[in-house]
């Protein structure tokens, strides 16, 4: 999503009644910070938080931070194994996301890191995107893309597949937010055309929700 409000403003904000039996499902409390304009859906998280838990993926990254990282590290926790690394540009909101994950005693489930927005060339195209330095070497068995804000340049999201794939594990999963809107849609047919291994399924969320899949590789 894009963010539409100052992080200070999230702390007024009481918690959509949607979100709810996610939060109880979770045990977590309906003081979290959320905002229905910046924060990912209750059926998108409904969607990652059962792929967690049901697959039990050790290495999470995920672009942007948030409520999305919150939901993460709590079912890595109830799952006894999995570290979530979230790529975050924007100083404010890495501090409030690291301050959620305290409040829960997650420090030991989700990383926060600091990742300016720098210039890259992706296929021969410059776009802003999150610098990787910081990243671990890691294979990728969940990546969730939220991020960067649309708003930034065309097709802002595209260079997550790209820049990762490498990293992806076999059978590793690719979840991105607000794939109904036109913009997502052309980066999932960009990504296709690219990434012969991908396969796509798209579910009818209230955003839309992009889910593709790596085959294995020979």
């Amino acid at each position: 999503m894009t963010r539409t409000t100052s992080p200070d403003a999230m702390t007024a904000l009481p918690v959509p009644d949607a979100y709810l039996p996610l939060l109880k499902r979770l045990g977590l409390d309906s003081s979290v910070r959320c905002d229905p304009d910046w924060s990912a859906a209750p059926d998108f998280l409904e969607l990652i938080a059962n792929h967690v838990l049901a697959a039990q993926p050790a290495t999470l990254v995920e672009c942007s931070s948030g409520l999305t990282t919150l939901v993460l590290a709590r079912c890595c926790e109830m799952n006894g194994i999995g570290q979530v690394f979230s790529l975050e540009n924007g100083a404010e909101y890495a501090d409030n996301t690291r301050t959620e994950i305290a409040r829960y005693g997650l420090e030991a489930r989700a990383t926060i890191i600091d990742a300016p927005l720098s210039t890259q060339m992706v296929n021969g195209t410059e776009f802003l995107w999150y610098e990787l330095g910081d990243l671990p070497e890691l294979r990728i068995d969940m990546l969730v893309i939220d991020g960067p804000p649309g708003f930034i340049q065309r097709h802002s999201r595209y260079p997550a597949v790209p820049r990762l794939f490498d990293r992806l594990a076999e059978g590793g999963v690719v979840f991105m937010d607000d794939a109904a809107r036109a913009d997502e849609r052309e980066i999932v047919g960009m990504w296709l055309a690219r990434f012969p291994a991908l396969q796509h399924e798209y579910i009818d969320t209230e955003r839309g929700c992009s889910i593709l899949r790596t085959q294995h590789r020979d």
